[in-house]
């Protein structure tokens, strides 16, 4: 797909980190839990507009 080339330019570079920055949000995101307590107890309230 890619050649070792393109990893040496600029382009190449923020591609990098940009799969980076996605691979540590999936890995991070994929933690993140609501609590089944915190979710039975929260309250929304209705606001009806005219």
């Amino acid at each position: 797909m890619y050649n070792r080339s393109f990893f040496k330019t600029k382009l190449g570079h923020a591609s990098l980190a940009s799969i980076a920055a996605m691979t540590a949000f999936v890995m991070l995101s994929g933690q993140i839990q609501a609590s089944p307590v915190f979710a039975a107890t929260t309250t929304y309230e209705a606001v009806e507009l005219a």
